[in-house]
């Protein structure tokens, strides 16, 4: 009973040593790389074998030319060397041609075959030419034999199967042949080729395992390697993409507007007047800080990526798109594109990002503005400018052309310089001594009597002379000097108004910086109180675009204001992205409807319904209604039949000083107590 599992043992002993040596002389198929590998060594090594095998065949051909038959001299070896030089051409051919794993591995299967078959037939022709010749001449047969094998074995080592075929072939019927000769000589070397041969089993062995160990290391480290470069692209990828749009994002837009000025002034070539080289556009969506006050910033992601998308359904080739930050996309053309091209495909963008945006059950709509700036006929030495012109553009179009697109021009740069030009003059300039206000007043119908005046800014400059406000102001907004202008200004607004009647108002215009921090808005409650003026006949006109930039805190500062005692007007009502939201939502006691309701009220019936709308709206909120801009008796005519009762504009007063509208305050008093 205990024999059959000792047997069933030592028969899976035996199999299993079977295995092994079968494995010893295959090709394994399942390493590619190691299947390539020997190939590759192969292929400079094999032609290598062929041309040891024929130069020692010739020479051992020639040594018996004359002692041994012809077909043993030169027909049989002429053959076996000619089938050797066709492989060694072949081989040489291949070298250098890339084929799959398969062919490779066809390649090695076909040698481990051919290997034992020239091994064994030219065994045969050596053992068969001893007969022949004298002593010398069959040491050379002995010699041929060992030095031949020796050195195709070496040949061979890449591919282990048939380099241990072959020494076994070779190496073992020369040692029992060589030994049964009687000739203490060849007995001798027979046993040093078979310790030799050990020897070299050994060697080839370990070779082969360090050589496949080798293509593992190498394979691991390219593993490795493409790991490593796959995850530095990919780091790269994300550092320089934008997670919320899917666009690059502002460094690899700055990225990519420095490599094509570098590629641009190096390939500078003469261009068509009015043609491009570089156009980098500046997009921005206008009021999208209200979308986030009124719906939340989820929704405010929402949009931007629906941007994103869009964005990217339109990039081609030459038209790159990024976004900036916030709301500010990036776009650049590498076309040469006339300017009504370069207006044209603005318009499409601004007219692609105009439709709406369906999210979910909620319906947006917004406009976009862009401003270009297009390089000039020469290399493109400082891309940062351009970035500041199309940057100005943008300023432009936000200000006085929303929803379409704006190319610098000449003019703009003349404006950029002017605007650079007060700024400078700004930095340095004597506030309080250059500084003064206008006052326009806002009347009451039926009676025309003045309620009060709304306090305007003015610079005069030594150098620029009388600066308009819009100049002054938005380079005051932009280089952070507004709050010291504001302080100056509600300084002397609020003296002149100390010399008016107590039922008089003065009207402040607030600037968004003004609100936009419990400090600055501190500085102005201080103004008020330390003024003397009453805070009931102060009030401070904020409009919508003040209020983007922190609604929540613009919220708060002015319902500290509210605190003191100040009243608080919402200015340009009706031409923001959403007025009924900071109705709703700000301690408003006054709107003023904007002088564009005015203009053309007389011919507008949409105008007209916009004004009573707004008129109604007041009164049901309990709030005042002043209207803006009203110049002729017709429009006044119009805006009272529409319950207008409280107006402002040239027909009633154009912006005048402090001692003009005292005056105009004390003709008014005597009229009066006539």
């Amino acid at each position: 009973m205990t024999s059959r599992p000792v047997h069933r043992a030592w028969t899976l002993r035996c199999r299993r040593a079977v295995e092994r040596c079968a494995r010893l002389f295959a090709v394994p198929a399942e390493n590619p790389e190691l299947i390539r590998s020997q190939s590759a060594a192969l292929s400079t090594q094999i032609p290598l074998l062929y041309f040891i095998l024929v130069t020692n065949s010739v020479a051992l051909a020639l040594t018996h030319l004359h002692s041994a038959p012809a077909w043993m001299t030169v027909w049989t070896p002429g053959a076996l060397c000619g089938f050797c030089i066709v492989r060694l051409v072949w081989w040489r051919r291949i070298r250098h041609i890339e084929v799959d794993t398969a062919t490779h591995l066809r390649r090695l299967r076909l040698t481990l075959r051919l290997v034992p078959v020239l091994g064994v037939l030219f065994t045969a022709w050596g053992f068969n030419l001893y007969r022949y010749g004298d002593a010398y001449a069959q040491a050379h047969v002995a010699f041929y034999m060992a030095i031949t094998v020796i050195g195709c074995i070496f040949c061979l080592m890449h591919l282990r199967g048939a380099a241990l075929m072959l020494a076994a072939i070779v190496i073992l019927p020369f040692a029992v042949f060589f030994s049964l000769t009687g000739n203490l000589v060849f007995m001798l070397m027979a046993a040093n080729l078979l310790l030799v041969w050990v020897a070299m089993i050994f060697v080839l062995l370990v070779h082969y395992r360090d050589f496949a160990r080798l293509v593992e290391s190498t394979v691991t480290l390219r593993l490795r390697q493409a790991e490593t470069q796959r995850l530095s692209d990919e780091n790269f990828r994300l550092a320089n993409l934008d997670s919320l749009t899917g666009l690059p994002n502002r460094r690899a837009f700055l990225a990519h507007v420095d490599s094509m000025a570098a590629h641009a002034s190096g390939h500078h070539a003469a261009r068509a007047r009015g043609t491009r080289s570089i156009v980098i556009g500046l997009i921005d969506l206008d009021d999208f800080k209200l979308v986030n006050d009124a719906y939340g910033h989820s929704t405010g992601d929402r949009v931007l990526a629906e941007v994103g998308r869009r964005l990217l359904d339109i990039s081609t080739n030459p038209v790159f798109f990024a976004r900036l930050g916030g709301d500010e996309f990036g776009m650049l053309l590498r076309e040469n594109l006339s300017t009504d091209e370069l207006m044209a495909r603005g318009r499409a963008l601004c007219r692609l990002l105009q439709q709406p945006y369906e999210l979910g059950e909620l319906t947006l709509r917004l406009t976009a503005s862009v401003g270009f700036a297009a390089s000039p006929d020469g290399p493109l030495e400082r891309p940062e400018l351009l970035f500041e012109q199309a940057d100005h553009a943008l300023y432009y179009a936000k200000q006085n052309a929303r929803g379409e697109p704006v190319i610098f021009s000449h003019a703009h740069e003349s404006e950029r310089r002017r605007m650079g030009l007060i700024e400078q003059a700004l930095a340095h300039a004597d506030l309080v001594r250059e500084l003064s206000v206008a006052f326009q007043p806002i009347v009451e119908l039926p009676s025309h009597r003045i309620l009060g005046f709304e306090a305007l800014a003015r610079w005069t400059h030594e150098r620029l002379g009388q600066v308009p406000p819009a100049e002054f102001i938005a380079c005051a907004e932009r280089s952070n000097r507004i709050l010291q202008v504001s302080e100056v200004l509600l300084k002397k607004a609020l003296a002149e108004a100390r010399r008016w009647p107590d039922d008089t108002w003065v009207s402040f215009n607030l600037s968004a910086r003004d609100i936009g921090s419990p400090e600055a808005t501190q500085r102005i409650a201080d103004i008020v109180l330390a003024s003397g003026v009453p805070p009931h006949r102060i009030e401070m006109e904020i409009t919508e675009t003040a209020l983007v930039s922190d609604f929540d805190v613009a919220s708060e500062s002015l319902r500290l204001l509210k605190e003191l005692g100040v009243r608080i007007a919402l200015d340009d009502f009706g031409t923001g992205f959403s007025s009924l939201t900071y109705v709703q939502r700000l301690p408003l006691d006054k709107i003023k409807i904007d002088r564009s309701f005015v203009s053309d009220i007389v011919h507008n019936a949409t105008g007209q319904s916009v004004v009573k709308s707004i008129v109604d709206l007041c009164r049901n909120l309990d709030l005042d209604c002043v209207v803006e801009g009203a110049e002729d008796e017709e429009q006044v005519g119009i805006l009272h039949e529409l319950g207008c009762r409280k107006m402002q504009g040239y027909l009633f007063g154009r912006p005048m000083a402090g001692d003009a509208a005292c005056a105009l305050l004390s003709r008014e008093t005597t009229i009066q107590a006539a």
